[in-house]
């Protein structure tokens, strides 16, 4: 399957693993404490959504952020991966936005429960095309962006990653199984903000990749 992922991980990926707080300007933002190891949550597959397609509000749903993030797709079966070989797992790359209800995650985390209709909710995976490894020289030096109505909310290089691709996929794997096409979201920077009905959302890699969503 390495090698011949095209766009086709969408509908191979079993899960959708996020890393939270990877970006320390992001964690500042909303009052989080900077993690000592990755910070990891699940999105499942019917959170994606492809390009032509609308974002949906979650019913109830009154504070909803965009967060846009490098994913990482992986090429073949990974478990117990070593850093240094991490990267051969790679089959390539895509941005997506991890649309999240912001109004729910509060709720969730002061009672102590679970984030999964903060993250999971059908569209909260808007994703833009695959990018296959090679035309990525450093993953960890791209320009991530997000700009909203025509105006930028979110730019950023990758290199600030608190937790770069291979020690995310090295503690991943220890735990958890990576299978082809599974996507990993690997953090947003700050700016962060509030989306609403009507919102056209255009995010991607600078010079590599645009993707065009509207909010409904």
């Amino acid at each position: 399957m390495e090698g011949d992922m095209s766009q086709s991980f969408r509908s191979l990926a079993s899960k959708i693993v996020c890393i939270g707080r990877n970006y320390k300007d992001h964690a500042l933002e909303l009052g989080n404490a900077i993690p000592k190891k990755p910070m990891l949550f699940l999105k499942s597959s019917n959170a994606f959504v492809e390009e032509g397609q609308p974002i949906l509000i979650p019913p109830g749903c009154q504070n909803l952020h965009q967060e846009v993030e490098l994913g990482v797709v992986i090429g073949k079966k990974a478990k117990n991966v070593a850093k240094n070989e991490a990267l051969s797992y790679v089959s390539g790359y895509t941005v997506a936005l991890d649309m999240t209800a912001r109004d729910f995650q509060d709720e969730a985390k002061k009672a102590g429960a679970p984030w999964f209709l903060a993250k999971s909710f059908d569209t909260s995976c808007p994703v833009g095309t695959f990018i296959p490894k090679e035309k990525i020289n450093d993953p960890h030096d791209e320009e991530l962006y997000c700009i909203i109505n025509g105006q930028e909310k979110q730019r950023c290089r990758t290199n600030v990653m608190i937790f770069d691709i291979p020690t995310i996929i090295e503690y991943i794997t220890q735990f958890v199984t990576l299978e082809p096409g599974d996507l990993v979201l690997t953090g947003t920077p700050a700016g962060v903000s509030r989306v609403n009905s009507g919102d056209v959302i255009e995010f991607g890699l600078s010079g590599k990749l645009q993707a065009k969503f509207h909010v409904q």
